[in-house]
């Protein structure tokens, strides 16, 4: 059913739909840096959001900071310290074809009183995807940089930004007061390079550069951001005094060039529709030779003035908008379909490519998801297909030509076993994907020291999955247990190996001497359990406090807990039942100590007993996750989003729409500094 036939009321249910799954990507894409869903997807969804707002008034959209169209960026990430903008960093609306573009053009005539043959001079230059920044001057000296976090408050990135050779410490004949915005990026070149170190050192491998920028800029410590070769291009200004000594947006480039900031390497000013379309059409083309990343073109009112006059909307310039362009796409030929095998034994197949460069990036395989994704798509060996790359590391596949499918091609059956270990493949009712039978696979084992030595579980760096790949191939690693091992029982192979110097190796062994004391959430997670996540595996710890009682729980003991349900009851306590399992934790037992929480007795008079909160905003005195975590030690129950089953609400700096979600139905709300007081007094 289409938006246009849905009824008032189920236009509402799924424009909330809609705000809270953006306000998901807005999280990951710019306080995580780890987008889970390509542009054009998210764009698709926020153009279907900001059509069925026009059904409602601001009043019944679920409180006004849940309306996408008044909404920019994200809430600065915790961590860092946060630096007010005096003038709000806004973001810019988007267009997508050539008669939005000729309806903007025309819109600015309409919005002027002027007549269509009146000139406007319109600025035109590429859209840099990386992360936006704001350098402020006070008497030719920088003393203050910030990210545009939600455009009315930013993370404090000063010193980071002063490691980018790029951004002068220092101007002259500048006003008093002069504040400068830009993109902080990082070029192809350096991305790629970026990427094989991380890859050598077992390091985090970057999607894109938009998010190594990005990853590399919001460092806690300016050294590792130092290490890193970021860029940044100059093209607007925020506060400036006592006065802007510019006319026009290009005047301006002249001013910041002669500051020393590096500006657009090319833009153009033109006056007529066709003009921006030749401009857009070009550069497009082009995109593939500019050594870093655009995602579109920027149109900018050239005159001061005229902007003035036409002002801004909610949360973007009037007189400003941005041109994206499509999914960059590709035609390349199928020449295989291999299977992978993953962590919990699903069975992912994955198109082999002729190698085909794709926005400067050479691409070989594009993953088919499961089965029934190949079947819908009918993608066989020997097809030509259309991919696409939009931001992610393994393309989509879009399309098959069959008017080129060669003769003599089969569809695709997924087998009956195992690739890698030969066993029986099942496909459970309700599921899509096949699995491997056998626990003892080698690709699932694999699979799960990967996650065994993940952040949220041992943590230990520098060993990486190209470690796990290497160590377990040679026989070094064969499970858990070994990693902590590996560097009494294979110190001198190790040395023989690439990647692995004095230096490497010592951080390595430090590492993991690190990871033989460990939290029991942090084990908990570290076992896989199907269904405990790292949230549930916090709650499980702070329920039994040993691994023992966790062990020998009762279906009751599981059930009665808040958020654990009758499936994941199952899973927990099969998992315990396997005696493979139970043998594992006996033997890392052996080797590695787990700090056990301490058991609280609950004061059920206390105001947070039996409570289900929502914490919500920026916290200055505790990350997100401890505060959630010190709630649920007086007994109440951390949820993430705000409904009427929603006892208190811990608001803040910067709350948004869970606040007026709260407000409108009536739940209580504390700050921050309320919330610590008490459970100081508790």
């Amino acid at each position: 059913m289409t938006n246009e036939k849905l009824t008032l009321s189920e236009k509402k249910i799924r424009l909330r739909e809609l705000q809270k799954l953006l306000e998901r990507y807005d999280n990951e894409y710019y306080q995580n840096d780890a987008p889970s869903v390509s542009d054009a997807e998210y764009d698709s969804l926020k153009k279907e959001a900001l059509e069925l707002e026009k059904f409602f008034s601001s009043d019944d959209l679920f409180g006004q900071s849940s309306v996408i169209s008044k909404k920019v960026g994200a809430t600065a990430k915790a961590g860092f310290k946060k630096i007010n903008h005096t003038i709000p960093m806004l973001s810019l609306e988007n267009l997508y074809t050539d008669n939005d573009l000729k309806e903007f053009f025309n819109r600015i005539h309409r919005d002027l009183s002027l007549p269509p043959s009146e000139v406007v001079e319109i600025d035109a230059e590429p859209k840099i995807d990386g992360l936006s920044f704001s350098a402020r001057y006070e008497n030719g000296v920088f003393v203050s940089g910030a990210t545009r976090g939600d455009g009315v408050v930013g993370e404090d990135i000063t010193e980071n930004l002063k490691t980018i050779k790029g951004l002068p410490l220092k101007i002259e004949n500048a006003p008093e007061i002069l504040e400068v915005r830009g993109e902080v990026y990082m070029s192809k070149a350096d991305f790629f390079k970026l990427n094989e170190e991380q890859e050598k050192s077992g390091g985090k491998l970057f999607a894109n550069p938009r998010n190594a920028a990005a990853g590399s800029l919001r460092q806690l410590d300016a050294n590792i951001t130092k290490k890193r070769n970021l860029s940044i291009i100059t093209y607007a200004w925020g506060e400036v005094k006592p006065s802007i000594p510019w006319k026009t947006q290009t005047e301006f480039y002249k001013y910041a060039k002669s500051w020393g900031f590096p500006i657009q390497p090319f833009f153009e000013v033109s006056t007529t529709y066709e003009g921006l379309q030749n401009f857009y059409n070009k550069v497009g083309h082009e995109r593939h030779s500019i050594p870093f990343d655009i995602d579109g073109i920027v149109y900018k009112i050239n005159r001061l003035d005229l902007q003035q006059k036409l002002g801004f909307i909610a949360r973007a310039p009037k007189w400003a908008i941005a041109h994206k362009f499509p999914p960059e796409q590709a035609l390349t030929v199928v020449r295989g379909i291999t299977l992978q095998v993953g962590r919990t034994g699903v069975i992912t197949p994955v198109a082999e490519l002729d190698p085909i460069n794709i926005g400067g990036v050479m691409v070989a395989r594009a993953t088919l998801h499961n089965q029934d994704f190949v079947q819908e798509k009918d993608v066989r060996v020997g097809d030509t297909i259309t991919i696409q790359r939009a931001g992610d590391v393994i393309p989509q596949v879009v399309s098959v030509s069959m008017p080129d499918r060669p003769e003599g091609t089969t569809r695709f059956e997924m087998p009956t076993t195992c690739p890698v270990c030969g066993s029986p493949l099942i496909r459970k009712k309700d599921e899509v994907a096949f699995r491997c039978t056998n626990a003892n696979c080698p690709a699932q084992i694999k699979e799960y020291l990967k996650y065994f030595i993940s952040r949220d579980a041992f943590n230990i760096d520098g060993l990486g999955d190209s470690g796990i790949e290497a160590f377990f191939n040679r026989g070094w690693i064969k499970g858990p247990v070994d990693i902590f091992n590996l560097i009494k029982n294979h110190l001198d192979d190790m040395k023989k190996l690439d990647g692995f110097g004095v230096k490497s190796i010592r951080n390595l062994s430090q590492s993991i001497e690190n990871a033989r004391h460990i939290k029991l959430d942090k084990f908990i997670y570290s076992l896989g359990i199907t269904g405990v996540g790292e949230a549930t595996a916090i709650i499980l710890a702070n329920e039994f406090c040993t691994i023992d009682g966790l062990q020998n729980a009762t279906f009751d003991d599981l059930t009665k807990i808040y958020g654990i349900g009758d499936k994941m009851a199952m899973d927990i306590i099969n998992f315990f039942r396997d005696e493979n399992k139970r043998t594992l934790i006996s033997d890392l037992l052996n080797i590695i100590t787990i700090e056990n929480p301490v058991k609280i007795e609950l004061d059920e008079t206390n105001p947070l007993f039996n409570k289900t909160v929502v914490f919500t905003g920026s916290l200055t005195k505790f990350s997100r996750k401890d505060a959630e975590e010190t709630a649920r030690k007086f007994g109440a129950h951390p949820t993430s989003s705000v409904s009427k089953k929603t006892d208190l609400v811990i608001a803040g700096q910067s709350a948004g729409s869970k606040l007026e979600t709260a407000k409108k139905l009536g739940i209580a709300v504390i700050s921050e500094d309320d919330f610590e007081k008490l459970i100081s007094q508790k």
